[in-house]
């Protein structure tokens, strides 16, 4: 019953505790989300441009205004959030297990997306969605309604049944996809009928045909000591030139065993030095004061797990679908849901439930059109607007009730775009309706201004009185 109960504090005593003015609490809200998102989207978006290799006259005219088109959406997503929460409260009289978070946040998300550009709302839609679906199932679990399952993040391997389908993946994840496994393993659509009859004559190097060794490793003295790094490296350049390669195999360049071991060293580099990439801001900053912590940025266990992952999942996928190429001796899609399945593996090097939901997220999305394409499935117009906002509404309504149950780095954010404002809520009157808002808030008290309360919560420490 507490959870349908009514309180009948202030949106002052409950929410803007900084300040008992409902509009200069909206217009702080609001200038700390300006300053932050603009600082969020300009390097982002200049890098952006930077790696598509924008012209000149894209810096010149379109890049501050697609800074300044993204800013104020998130701007506006954060401002509008504490307007609809003091009117929300003037028009129940007061606050419920619901409009606090969801109930405020639904319209200010949804007037928000309607300002942001709409080739991004999609991305951002797939984003949101796959936070809240995250979060719902964290706040099933605290209730005991599901019990969590073991290793759930190896669902990556889900959507790696797509990207072999002819038209399965679009956009930002087909380029991703290609980036990572390669441009081999994403067939060419217009020859995707030729795809299983393999043509091409098997190919072998020289050597391996005739059986005979070059004429310079003729003459090499039998008598010459090899050191351990010479045979090292002839023993790789005889796996890479004298492998066998299946007649189905794309990879021209290389042969079925060179092409797995390059694939291993190329992603495990790329993922190695993403993490050093993201600890250079926080190092830089103790570079001075300990130097000692300079190397934890080159040896660190968080650095090769990342690159582990990458490198093991593209070797293995790799190597999945060269044997099963060599024992079929065809090119199937089926072959891809097989080595996704084995490559999902990999994971136990870096479980990361972003990763997996996201995937997850953009399969369910990837089937979702292929039906409507297929007519099965109805086609709702402005069905990304609407869900972004019911997600976003989920999100910031474990924010004010439950934080325990939000993904760690969505509230981070929060508190960086309204710079800390957003922990200021009086979460301990929000206890009684029974999810433990206050829980990870150390028992933090308001300090008010008795001028401005309506009531007198126990607990509560108000300036120039005696507690």
């Amino acid at each position: 019953m507490a959870a349908l109960s009514k309180i009948p504090h202030s949106c002052y005593e409950i929410g803007h505790t900084w300040s008992p003015s409902c509009v200069q609490s909206a217009v702080d809200v609001t200038r700390g989300a300006l300053e932050v998102s603009f600082k969020i989207y300009a390097p982002l978006y200049l890098i952006a441009a930077i790696l598509r290799r924008r012209k000149k006259d894209y810096y010149l005219k379109r890049l501050l205004p697609e800074i300044l088109w993204s800013t104020s959406f998130l701007t506006a997503n954060g401002g509008l959030y504490i307007v609809f929460f003091c009117i929300l409260r003037k028009l129940l009289g007061g606050f419920n297990s619901w409009s606090a978070g969801f109930g405020s946040a639904l319209p200010a998300s949804y007037i928000a997306i309607l300002v942001e550009r709409k080739s991004r709302r999609g991305l951002l839609t797939i984003y949101m969605a796959n936070l809240a679906t995250e979060t719902l199932f964290r706040m099933a679990v605290t209730r005991g309604m599901v019990k969590p399952i073991r290793h759930g993040e190896l669902n990556l391997f889900c959507s790696f049944f797509c990207c072999r389908s002819k038209d399965g993946l679009k956009g930002f994840a087909f380029s991703a996809l290609k980036f990572i496994i390669g441009k081999e393993e994403i067939p060419n659509h217009s020859v995707m009928a030729a795809e299983h009859t393999c043509t091409r004559p098997l190919e072998r190097t020289a050597a391996i045909e005739t059986g005979e060794d070059s004429p310079a490793s003729a003459e090499r003295p039998s008598s010459r000591r090899k050191t351990l790094l010479a045979y090292t490296r002839e023993l790789l350049e005889s796996i890479c030139k004298k492998g066998p390669r299946h007649r189905c195999c794309k990879h021209y360049q290389d042969n079925c065993i060179s092409y797995c071991i390059k694939g291993f060293v190329r992603m495990f580099s790329v993922g190695y030095l993403i993490q050093c990439c993201l600890k250079v801001p926080s190092t830089f900053r103790q570079m001075f004061s300990k130097p000692s912590r300079l190397p934890s940025l080159f040896y660190n266990k968080e650095n090769f797990q990342l690159g582990a992952f990458l490198g093991s999942f593209v070797s293995i996928y790799k190597g999945t679908s060269c044997l099963l190429r060599w024992l079929r001796n065809i090119d199937d899609e089926l072959h891809a849901l097989i080595a996704g399945f084995l490559a999902g593996m990999s994971m136990f090097f870096y479980k990361s439930t972003t990763i997996s939901m996201y995937l997850f997220t953009k399969l369910v999305e990837t089937m979702y059109f292929k039906g409507i394409e297929a007519g099965r499935f109805p086609y709702f117009p402005h069905a990304d607007t609407v869900l972004y906002a019911i997600s976003t509404a989920i999100c910031f309504q474990a924010a004010v009730m439950e934080v325990q149950n939000l993904r760690p780095t969505y509230w981070k954010f929060l508190l960086r775009l309204t710079k800390g404002r957003f922990a200021l809520m009086n979460r301990q009157v929000l206890d009684v309706f029974g999810t433990q808002a206050s829980r990870d808030f150390k028992g933090f008290v308001p300090k008010l201004d008795p001028r401005f309360t309506t009531i007198l919560t126990p607990g509560f420490c108000f300036p120039n009185l005696h507690c």
